[in-house]
């Protein structure tokens, strides 16, 4: 019988010391788990705050493309415009070579102003054309962001 019970007290040490190892394992994987939800949702509203900064920069790069777009429009009409006076003062110019009008310095000054506002809307629509080129290589920059959190929350959905 003491050796029965010896026997009995030896198997209860080995599985109290089995239990005690068990529930340090359980409570390491606790903690565990409780630092990966703490980590997980750090990211999430990290990712969160990004999506809204991408959202804003996009909205922002938006309504910097439409007035790239209306200042493009505008130069349009002026150089439209600008083409009609030029064919209208080669005509005069015309007129005046055949002895028909008004004295070549008035030409001249008429070409000297037309030329003026040709290098000006020349420069206009430079600039402008270079906001608009830039605006889509920004909105494009948004868009490869915007795949980019997709593929993020993809491998978050597939970690989980």
């Amino acid at each position: 019988l003491k050796e029965e019970n010896a026997t009995l007290r030896s198997k209860i040490n080995k599985l109290q010391i089995f239990s005690e190892t068990q529930a340090d394992k359980m409570r390491k994987l606790e903690k565990k788990l409780e630092e990966n939800k703490i980590k997980e949702e750090k990211e999430a509203q990290d990712l969160e705050a990004m999506v809204q900064h991408v959202e804003q920069n996009l909205q922002l790069m938006t309504k910097r493309a439409v007035k790239a777009e209306n200042s493009a429009t505008k130069l349009k009409q002026e150089n439209a415009l600008l083409q009609v006076q030029l064919k209208n003062y080669k005509t005069e110019n015309e007129a005046l070579r055949l002895g028909q009008s008004a004295s070549l310095a008035v030409v001249k000054q008429n070409a000297d102003v037309a030329l003026q506002n040709l290098l000006t809307v020349i420069t206009n629509s430079r600039s402008s054309i270079k906001q608009l080129v830039s605006g889509a290589e920004s909105l494009q920059l948004v868009a490869d962001l915007l795949k980019s959190i997709d593929r993020i929350s993809e491998m978050s959905e597939d970690g989980q």
